[in-house]
């Protein structure tokens, strides 16, 4: 019998990679903490809609006006009678889509940046390498705020500004991969045996890149979300009646309901916190999955 269990021990397939990050991503407490957060905020951005319909230039009750929370204003109502819990929750569909859409556009100029200043080094690794220091020069957020305040406020031009802050992160990031991962065994085989540049890029080095990149993305959703509400607080991002979560904070602040009020400042600033909590802990989780010196 213990032969039998050491023969079907020792024929037991190997684990997969894809197996092996999913079981050490189940193993990390922050990293489930995080997914179960992001995929709530996923789900109300989803079905903000269909719960709650809400016009943010109708949907106003003056009779209303700053209600502390009750039973039919769970979150209370703001200045103009509109239910805060309504405009959060249709809030969540704007910050997330920004921070998804912001991270696409940086992820994908970044990391193609970074891959051919990493394999054609040179001239090219000069020139991006100076881009890099000089954004990287100036805070995020501030570089930002310069980039909307020349092109003019609105929350596409903010989702731009904080593409481009966060261009040279990945950029960083995929330069030093592939600048160790060209020189080992296979790159080189495959480069002697005069496989294409894109093939090489693409199907050899791009694939090296991915779990640091990966992890990078979920983080900076979080980071995108709070840049994108700073702008919305100084009046530089959505504008309204849009409810977002960084203009509902502004509106509070600025019309002096943060004290009598406190409610139209809590919730949303709660929701932003609570956003950039959940994709921080699912990156810490993704980062112990992917690590491969990760020791479990």
């Amino acid at each position: 019998m213990a032969s039998l269990a050491q023969t079907s021990t020792l024929k037991r397939p190997p684990e997969t990679p894809t197996r092996l990050a999913v079981r050490r991503f189940m193993k990390s407490t922050s990293g489930k903490i995080g997914l179960v957060l992001a995929l709530v905020l996923i789900l109300v951005a989803l079905l903000a809609p269909v719960f709650k319909p809400y016009d943010p230039a109708t949907d106003r009750n003056y009779i209303e006006r700053l209600k502390p929370p009750s039973a039919q204003h769970i979150f209370g109502t703001d200045n103009l009678g509109r239910d805060v819990f309504t405009r959060v929750i249709h809030g969540s569909r704007i910050s997330l889509r920004v921070g998804l859409i912001a991270v696409a556009i940086s992820l994908t100029v970044g990391t193609f940046l970074g891959l051919v200043a990493g394999y054609f080094r040179g001239w090219l690794e000069i020139v991006i390498g100076w881009f890099t220091d000089i954004m990287l020069a100036f805070p995020g957020t501030l570089l930002a705020i310069a980039i909307v305040a020349v092109v003019g406020p609105s929350l596409t031009n903010a989702m731009i500004a904080v593409s481009i802050t966060q261009i040279p992160v990945y950029i960083r990031l995929t330069r030093s991969v592939v600048l160790s991962a060209r020189e080992l065994d296979y790159i080189q085989a495959a480069t002697a045996l005069g496989a294409a540049n894109n093939r090489v890029l693409f199907r050899h080095l791009l694939p090296n890149a991915l779990p640091p990149i990966i992890v990078q993305a979920t983080l900076s959703i979080g980071t995108a979300t709070l840049e994108t509400a700073a702008l919305g607080f100084l009046g530089l991002g959505a504008q309204p009646p849009a409810p977002e979560w960084g203009a509902m904070l502004s509106d509070a602040f600025r019309g002096g309901y943060a004290l009598n009020s406190p409610w139209t400042m809590i919730f949303p600033g709660l929701f932003i916190m609570f956003t950039v909590l959940a994709f921080n802990l699912l990156g810490d989780g993704l980062r112990d999955a992917l690590d491969p010196r990760a020791l479990r």
